[in-house]
């Protein structure tokens, strides 16, 4: 039994925002309110004292790679969940480019066995076609019965309109949301760098907004047809926002992501961080940054997601041209969040935690990023005012490859609580 102490509680699920007094036990939470301090039935195993902290639903990342199976020596699912634990996460979703790609019920089945173990909640995406090759759709229906959190290809586009519109007619009869990875490699002349004044510069070939937008509009119109809820993927620009905002008033159910690196920075990263700043699709202009957080700001952007895309260092020392795009997120989202929209003024902290629990909670339809009595016991006590300065040696993952190591931030994760057991306190 654990009992947490003076915090101020954030659930906003429920629009509670004042201190209170959490009570844990056999992985649920079994009273919220005020009580003593002392135990004298002796029931209590431990008590945090939480004064001037924030007591939160455990944060909740609809968009992670663990590279497992396939890629091991960048993560596991062992690390890739000790690492989420370091960033307050209680529940995430991996994707399905795994290597073999995530098609068939068995190999869900595998690593859903080998997932029952980990610290926090590891759900599994699948993916939308056989192969992840674009042409023929998987088994939809079993996979959906045998657990699948959603369908995505992510890391492709799905080209074939014929296959996107069964696809999603069939998410739509199975309640499943189809989660899209928007990007027309036929408008793409090179990936993971902004196509503009940075590229030009550089003398090297840019990825195109023109790549993301032309696909945003196109699965948007198809998921108005069928009523299926789609998901827009680590939305990169203005005109993306735009396009989700002028669907979501005309009824569309559609879901959208902002990452981390994408509200944070712009594409002048690379010139100082290389190949650490390529991600796809790319860090784009100041206009672009700032467009996402004003469709943070009125929910155009329902919920934050990492993106975390684990890299050697071998592999990232290849340079801007040949180093594989992608960044590890999971262990500095909340503080680039304090840091950058919350001290910036752009959102409160409750607004901040409700992008990070609620919402995607809501969007993907999970048990999670609440919490209530008699609820699961998936908690985070982070001190928001906390400063730090991110390090390589700092990290749980077993990559390193972040642009804001050495970037000092501002909200600190202290302890996380998942079905009632720390799985994480800082500098334990």
């Amino acid at each position: 039994m654990i009992l947490i102490k003076n915090g101020r509680l954030i659930d906003p699920a429920s629009g509670t925002d004042e201190q209170y007094d959490i009570l844990i036990d056999e992985g649920k939470i079994t009273a919220i309110g005020h009580f003593p301090k002392q135990d004298e039935s002796g029931y209590i195993d431990e008590v945090i004292d939480a004064s001037g902290l924030t007591v939160a639903p455990g944060f909740v990342d609809t968009h992670v790679h663990f590279r497992d199976p396939g890629q091991t020596w960048k993560e596991d699912i062992v690390t890739g969940s000790v690492a989420a634990a370091a960033g307050g996460y209680t529940t995430v979703v991996c994707m399905a480019n795994t290597t073999p790609p995530l098609d068939s019920v068995e190999a869900l089945k595998e690593l859903q066995d080998r997932e029952k173990d980990l610290p926090i909640n590891v759900l599994n995406a699948v993916c939308v076609t056989k192969g992840m090759k674009g042409k023929e759709l998987t088994d939809m229906d079993a996979l959906a019965e045998a657990g699948a959190a959603c369908f995505s290809d992510d890391g492709l586009p799905i080209k074939d309109e014929k296959v996107v519109l069964a696809a999603l007619k069939k998410a739509k009869e199975l309640g499943k949301v189809i989660s899209f990875h928007e990007e027309d490699p036929d408008l793409l002349e090179g990936r993971g760098v902004n196509k503009g004044v940075v590229a030009d510069r550089l003398g090297i070939r840019g990825a195109s907004a023109e790549a993301e937008q032309s696909l945003v509009a196109r699965d948007l119109v198809l998921a108005e047809y069928t009523g299926a809820r789609v998901c827009m993927q680590h939305v990169s620009s203005r005109l993306s926002v735009e396009l989700i905002r002028l669907m979501k008033r005309a009824g569309v159910d559609v879901v959208a992501e902002a990452t981390p690196h994408h509200f944070s920075l712009t594409e002048e990263a690379v010139l100082t961080k290389g190949a650490l700043a390529k991600v796809n699709p790319p860090i784009r202009t100041a206009e672009d940054r700032y467009s996402i957080i004003y469709g943070l700001q009125d929910g155009t952007l329902d919920m934050i997601a990492t993106d975390h895309a684990p890299h050697t260092d071998e592999e990232k020392a290849k340079g801007l041209i040949e180093a594989p795009s992608g960044m590890i997120g999971l262990e500095t989202a909340f503080a680039l969040g304090m840091t950058n929209l919350v001290s910036a003024g752009y959102m409160t902290l409750p607004q901040l935690i409700e992008k990070m629990t609620a919402a995607p909670a809501k969007a993907y339809g999970l048990n999670a990023g609440r919490i209530e009595e008699g609820g699961p016991a998936d908690i985070v006590i982070l001190d928001p005012n906390e400063e730090w300065t991110v390090t390589k040696e700092g990290f749980h993952s077993k990559s390193s490859n972040s642009p804001f190591v050495g970037e000092t931030l501002k909200g600190r994760v202290k302890y996380t609580i998942c079905s009632g057991k720390i799985v994480y306190e800082e500098n334990r």
